[in-house]
């Protein structure tokens, strides 16, 4: 990969990380007290907090995917499907440059949830 095309890369993915870590700091929120009011409040605030519990986690996991190609950018294997050794779709790394498997073996990975 040329130079170029490198720092475009790791510039694109360093804005994106930066972008992950103000959305986790962001949500970090104490709870509400909880109410007891009525069951359909108490369920609302439970939802709520359930749904933000799940999008923080959402968050750190993404944070976690965009580290992983940095990290793969950085030993020369960001490209590079680690499962079948082809070279990931320009497409795909253009739209997902955290993207670490070809669109194939990610299928197969999430049918197989591996």
């Amino acid at each position: 990969m040329p130079p170029a095309d490198r720092d475009a890369v790791r510039s694109a993915l360093l804005a994106e990380r930066e972008r992950s870590r103000a959305e986790l700091a962001g949500s970090v929120t104490a709870p509400d007290p909880m109410t007891y009011g009525s069951q359909a409040a108490a369920a609302t605030q439970v939802f709520e907090q359930q749904r933000d519990l799940a999008l923080r986690e959402r968050a750190r996991q993404h944070l976690e995917l965009v580290d992983a190609a940095l990290s793969r950018l950085d030993d020369g294997s960001w490209g590079t499907c680690p499962d079948c050794g082809r070279a990931i779709a320009a497409e795909r790394l253009e739209a997902l440059p955290w993207a670490a498997r070809c669109i194939d073996c990610q299928r197969a990975a999430g049918r197989g949830r591996s």
